[in-house]
């Protein structure tokens, strides 16, 4: 009898699988981006609540989706069923080879960049990145409980963390705000409003692969929904916060001037003593991202395998302990290599474009599956004022896509060519059964 995968995760697991795939470093550095960009703090603020709206309106269509379509693998079912197989082979192909395995071997460097100065042990970056991965899959390899219990420790080890900050922020004497002198002021409130949000979309982006974890989650059509609006919002609550925080301890100026605006805050506030902390908190935040990847990316690949697809022995599930072990050390391998071969900033320009794409082909299933299911009964969760909310929610997909496209356009062919390769490879397969 075939190894089956273990229905072991509930609604408090994902929540933070929701949160770990969201908060990495993006809500210790972004910030300054947005300040120099938005340039007023009522501006600033207000971009960062529209962002989570935006974020809110995207979660409310995958939790749609996942109460519509309890689907293993999520996405990539999403994807198979309201489109073509191909589509869902060439989501998890780039998934496999970039967008995924890509933002994780990024995160896997600036991991190891801030673990040296906390530890006082000075490796190559990229082999302490290589470790870590080796780490995180050994822990996976134990059982989707294991793996979830580390999940659910280092991602509440972080929300305590960002936590502390605010708190810190929000308690201490601000200092005095800077006047913005440096920075040209925008043409237009539109104009900076819009080029404020690109980075802070970036920064909510990530909760889509909580229904990865389909086939293991307790009642997932109620399970994955709840999950995903809770994480979320819980995130908003954090990142509002937090920049209330750097806004209220440096000011509008000091903020856009900033290259590191949470440990600069933190010091103004605390000293030294609050530098230190953030790399701390930085070095956990990431952390928790790689464990909440490490745990729900590699069932995609296992999927796909399982679906044939994909090389069978991807499928194979340990016996003992009940997870795709094949495919949770693939995905290991080819994020150690990436972070051994690529910089920070050329990996994250590689993964953007394929990664926005299959999120907008996914919400744009809603669609789809709305059409298909008109006489049966509603789901759970629906997204409010769809078709419109839905409708714009895609223009912004479609907006960051576009800015990505026009200013990185080499990077962005890269991945774009893997997404393509994805293609050749499945009609090869289909062609000659290779296995």
């Amino acid at each position: 009898m075939k190894t089956q995968l273990l229905r072991r995760l509930t609604t408090v697991d994902l929540a933070l699988v929701t949160v770990g795939s969201i908060v990495g470093s993006g809500i210790f550095r972004t910030p300054a981006v947005v300040a120099q960009r938005a340039h007023e703090p009522a501006i600033i603020l207000g971009c960062w609540i529209a962002g989570g709206v935006i974020a809110l309106t995207g979660a409310l269509v995958y939790a749609e989706l996942a109460a519509r379509r309890p689907l293993d693998g999520g996405l990539f079912g999403y994807l198979r069923d309201a489109y073509h197989p191909v589509v869902a082979f060439v989501f998890g192909w780039s998934l496999l080879l970039i967008s995924g395995t890509g933002a994780n071997a990024a995160a896997a460097v600036l991991f190891a960049g801030y673990l040296a100065p906390l530890t006082g042990v000075t490796l190559d970056q990229r082999l302490v990145a290589v470790l870590t991965f080796a780490v995180l899959a050994t822990i996976n390899l134990l059982g989707v409980r294991q793996g979830g219990s580390w999940q659910n420790f280092v991602t509440a080890l972080k929300i305590v963390a960002l936590a502390t900050v605010i708190v810190v922020c929000l308690s201490h004497t601000p200092a005095s705000a800077a006047p913005l002198h440096a920075l040209a002021q925008p043409a237009s409130l539109a104009g900076a409003i819009g080029v404020a949000m690109l980075p802070i979309l970036f920064t909510y982006a990530g909760f889509q692969g909580t229904a990865y974890v389909t086939a293991e989650t307790v009642d997932p059509h109620r399970t994955i929904p709840r999950a995903i609006l809770i994480g979320v919002g819980i995130v908003i609550v954090l990142y509002v916060c937090a920049n209330v925080g750097y806004l209220r301890m440096l000011g509008a100026g000091e903020l856009a001037a900033s290259t590191a605006p949470a440990a600069d805050a933190m010091r103004a506030a605390i000293g030294a003593a609050g530098s230190r902390f953030i790399a701390l908190a930085i070095a956990l935040s990431v952390l928790g991202y790689l464990s909440a990847c490490m745990l729900v990316m590699p069932r995609v690949y296992y999927h796909m395998a399982a679906e044939g697809t994909f090389f069978k022995g991807v499928a194979w599930v340990s016996p003992r302990t009940h997870v795709p072990a094949v495919a949770i050390v693939l995905h290991a391998v080819i994020a150690s290599i990436i972070a051994a071969t690529g910089t920070y900033e050329q990996i994250i320009n590689w993964v953007v474009a394929p990664q926005w794409l299959f999120i907008a082909l996914g919400a744009g299933g809603l669609f789809v599956f709305r059409r298909r299911d008109a006489a049966a009964p509603k789901p759970a969760v629906t997204v409010p004022g769809h078709p419109v909310t839905t409708a714009l929610f895609l223009l912004v997909l479609a907006g960051i896509f576009f800015a990505e496209v026009t200013t990185y356009p080499r990077d962005t062919a890269f991945g774009i060519a893997v997404v393509l390769s994805g293609c050749a490879v499945y009609y090869l397969r289909k062609r000659n059964s290779l296995q």
